[in-house]
């Protein structure tokens, strides 16, 4: 128990105490952040979904999943999916001041003549917080 209150009074102080110009490390679900960028010939544009980061002044680095619409032509001969469709991604975002910089990767599940893989992609974005 004593360890218990020890802990919460540690935790009380940093709530307390600690001043915006400190680095801070947040988890949160949206953080109002829209990009675009090319992924595996083709494009996608997103929004930064559940995440934590990591700030520091106009610094912000996250970590985190990507709701997104991917954007890319399938050329298979038989049958085709959509030219637009949903998925999730997950990735890294660099975020100064307003702008970011993006780097999700994609799965594309497997297929009669491919395996499946993860591929990576880079995209720019701007953050309406």
């Amino acid at each position: 128990m004593k360890k218990l209150i020890y802990a919460g009074g540690i935790f009380t102080s940093f709530l307390c105490f600690s001043q915006d110009t400190e680095p801070k490390i947040n988890a949160s679900f949206f953080d109002g952040i829209v990009a675009a960028g090319y992924a595996d010939h083709g494009a996608f544009i997103n929004f930064t979904g559940p995440n934590i980061s990591f700030k520091n002044k106009n610094l912000k680095l996250m970590l985190g999943m990507l709701p997104s619409l991917r954007i890319k032509q399938d050329r298979s001969e038989v049958t085709r999916n959509s030219a637009m469709m949903p998925t999730l991604g997950a990735g890294a975002t660099v975020i100064y001041r307003k702008f970011a910089l993006q780097i999700p990767v994609y799965y594309n599940t497997k297929t009669a003549s491919l395996d499946g893989a993860w591929k990576a992609g880079i995209g720019l974005g701007y953050s309406f917080r």
